[in-house]
């Protein structure tokens, strides 16, 4: 038996209490170091991107047929020069000047034609005197008739004689007043109200009968003659309401007024007559987009953010429920404001991205901040 003294059994029993002591502590710690990781949260995935939601509404929409043309005036007069060799004193009117009925436009010279009817005055004043001898003739030789002094022949003559000064005085009386008449077409007026669209008047110019002064738009009125295919000229009649679009954009009402009684042999297409609103951005000349409308009909729709166009496809961004996106492949049809008609990939239930859409890709991660309005 080993006999140990009994500062080596207190030194021995130390260092065994000492090892016990260790091995506790590093138990507790890997304990703790366990029991930290059991309760530490997951690693959360970062959102990609801050968006806003919606989902689709429903709601009537106009059904529209769409068509293009152009835009003419309603009727377009012409002003002609109506005497033959005047000259052109004073033009009074320019390109988009206003008119009022019977307004003055343009003067010719009228030196000519006062002397002309000066004349034709004079011829009157002696066709009534050759006249007032005549008929006195004619009334001496009646009275002889009886007595035998004259032959019914020479009574006769005086008779024919007071008939033709007669009508020696009708013709110039009729040469007069087409003196007068050429003396009042040296004022130019205007045939109704409306604007000047074309100016071919020149200070110093001697024209012709007929030859064309200016063009006029009757009561500056505008017309959109629609071109219609008559697969869709059922969907149109008079009276619809018609939004018609300028190339500047500006959007003009307007009202369908008559239908042409033919279709086009080569475009099987019918021109459909749109009396147009007072408006200065429709010009006479224009070609012109516009939408009939033809009805109304439910139409699903989303924002215009929310659709995304990509590779020829139509797409919008559903919400999950772990704020992950999912791509969703859908049709669109009609559009009206900022907003779109979906016409297939959606039931209507659907959380769908608005702001931000246009950025994101398939299982993305984002975080909402609000719902748009």
């Amino acid at each position: 038996m080993l006999n140990f003294t009994r500062k080596q059994i207190v030194i021995a029993t130390a260092a065994a209490m000492g090892f016990v002591l260790l091995g506790i502590t590093a138990v507790r710690a890997d304990d703790k170091k366990a029991d930290d990781r059991k309760g530490a949260p997951a690693t959360v995935a970062k959102a990609s991107l801050t968006v806003t939601t919606t989902k689709a509404t429903q709601a009537d929409w106009l059904v529209k047929l769409s068509a293009n043309g152009n835009i003419a005036p309603w009727q377009e007069a012409i002003v002609g020069a109506e005497s033959n060799g005047l000259r052109l004193a004073e033009v009074r009117v320019n390109v988009g000047d206003v008119v009022k009925r019977g307004q003055t436009l343009a003067h010719f010279a009228p030196d000519t034609v006062r002397a002309e009817l000066a004349q034709q005055t004079a011829s009157v004043a002696e066709a009534e005197a050759a006249l007032a001898e005549a008929e006195a003739n004619a009334a001496r030789a009646k009275t002889l008739q009886d007595s035998g002094a004259m032959s019914t022949q020479q009574i006769n003559q005086y008779v024919t004689a007071a008939k033709t000064a007669a009508a020696r005085l009708q013709a110039a009386q009729a040469a007069r007043e087409s003196g007068q008449l050429r003396v009042g077409f040296t004022r130019v007026v205007a045939p109704d109200d409306g604007v000047i669209s074309a100016r071919l008047a020149t200070v110093g110019a001697v024209v012709n009968g007929g030859q064309e002064l200016f063009r006029l738009i009757r009561k500056n009125r505008l017309e959109w003659r629609a071109e219609v295919t008559s697969s869709d000229l059922a969907k149109v009649s008079p009276g619809q309401t018609v939004l018609v679009t300028t190339p500047t954009g500006v959007q003009v009402s307007g009202k369908v007024r008559v239908i042409a009684p033919t279709v086009d042999t080569t475009s099987r297409n019918a021109i459909v007559y749109v009396d147009l609103a007072n408006n200065a951005a429709a010009k006479s000349g224009m070609f012109a987009s516009g939408d009939f409308s033809v009805g109304s009909a439910k139409a699903l729709s989303l924002p215009q953010q929310s659709v995304v166009l990509r590779d020829g496809m139509t797409y919008v961004y559903q919400l999950l429920a772990d704020n992950k996106v999912s791509q969703l492949k859908v049709q669109t049809g009609r559009r009206m404001g900022d907003r779109v008609e979906i016409t297939a990939g959606l039931k209507g239930t659907e959380t769908v991205v608005v702001n931000g859409a246009a950025f994101l890709a398939q299982g993305d991660t984002v975080r909402v901040v609000a719902d748009a309005k």
